[in-house]
Formats: C-alpha cells, structure tokens, sequence
C-alpha cells in the first residue's frame, strides 16, 4: 500500500513517455492523503493530460471530501465491487500517478522505520491508478480525486519488507512506460494482465530520513469497511 510519496516534477519523462506537461500549478513535495499531485488521463482526440488531483479518491456519491482519507488504495481483487470505487472501475476512469518514489515502514527492526521506494533505474514511476470527479455541495467545486491500485505482494523481494510481521504484504502497480497508452485507454476486462506486483530487479528500497510519522495508515472507520 501506499500513503505517502514523492510526486514527479520530472517534466522531460514525462513529456517524453506521455506526450503532456506537468500541471503549471504547485503542488507539495511530499503526497499524504488529500493533497493534491500530478496524474495522467485519457483526454481528447486521443490525447493524454496531466491534471493535479487530490489523494484519496472521492466518490460522487459521497456527502463530504473526507472519505477520501481512507480511499488513497484500491485492491485489485475488489475494486469491481467495493461502492468507493466501483462506478470509476465500470466507467474506465484508468489514471496514471506519476511519482519519484513512496515511502513504506519497514518493522525488521521490530519498530517503524521510514524507507524510501525507486525505481533500480532512477527514472520516475507511473503507478495504476483510477480517478472519480465529486462536486462539492458546498461550493459546487468539482474535485478530481484518485485511488492507487494495489496488489497481494507476499513473498516479493522488496515490498515483502515492509508492514507489520504477519500482516498481507501489497504493493502499488509500476507500469512499464510502454504500458501507459494501453493503461488509460483499455476496456476493464483487458487490464488485468497488467495488474501485477513489480518485477524483480525493478525497484530497490532504502531507510529514508525521517521527515514525516512513519505511523500506522489511516485507519477505517468503524462501519465503513465494506465500503473500499
């Protein structure tokens, strides 16, 4: 899973594996659910757009953005049918979040120790994601929200370090760069080949320096579980 991370500011990767620019907005340096960062989508005439989008996917139907809190990731084996997100799941509403790297508590040592994921190569990652539009009934602002995708990743040579001893080992799903197109642009039934935990040898960890808790994740609320 994945509830902090570096969004890219890479512009050249980014131009040169999408075909788009980075948001001109700012945006922070470090990603915690509800900020805002940088994805990619499918936009028109078969072109691709990069829009900043807040962490933590907000469903239409919600009566507040603070759900969002607890819907940063999606399993894959559920997305389909969980109410959080499976209205983005039916409409294809495929995005890309476009990072440097996340963090991940490792427990080796018997406590939380915040380490940092890259990619083996150094460039920038685009993770699956899904995003949904909610308008604020508020304000009538339409926000652009998104969930990251994730994967049981037992066993892995590099995910399988981090979280509690005896807790589901996941991980997010680092697409290829020549996976992009077909990411945003596939029919449901056809992006299932592409949801798998990272290749061994593609991504490397490291103890981070501490900037930020490294505490459990957002916890989900009582009676809302059955709902991401």
């Amino acid at each position: 899973m994945c509830t902090n991370y570096t969004p890219t500011r890479n512009q050249k990767w980014v131009a040169q594996h999408l075909g788009a620019e980075l948001p001109s907005e700012p945006y922070p340096p470090e990603a915690f659910p509800g900020y805002a960062a940088p994805i990619a989508l499918a936009g028109h005439a078969g072109k691709t757009q990069c829009r900043l989008a807040r962490f933590g996917l907000v469903p239409h139907w919600a009566q507040d953005a603070t759900l969002g809190r607890k819907t940063y990731n999606a399993r894959t084996e559920t997305v389909a049918e969980k109410p959080s997100y499976r209205t983005a799941w039916r409409k294809r509403q495929f995005a890309i979040a476009l990072l440097d790297d996340f963090f991940e508590p490792n427990w080796e040592t018997g406590r939380a120790v915040r380490w940092r994921i890259k990619r083996a190569d150094g460039e920038p990652m685009g993770v699956a994601s899904l995003w949904d539009q909610w308008t604020d009934p508020g304000s009538g602002e339409v926000v652009t929200s998104f969930t990251m995708l994730t994967v049981n990743a037992d066993g892995h040579t590099v995910m399988g370090k981090f979280h509690r001893p005896g807790d589901e080992k996941r991980s997010v799903v680092v697409l290829e760069a020549g996976q992009f197109e077909a990411w945003l642009r596939a029919e449901s039934s056809q992006v299932n080949a592409m949801l798998r935990p990272p290749p061994d040898g593609l991504l490397v960890a490291e103890a981070a320096a501490v900037g930020v808790a490294v505490g459990a994740a957002v916890g989900v609320a009582s009676g809302q579980a059955g709902l991401f």
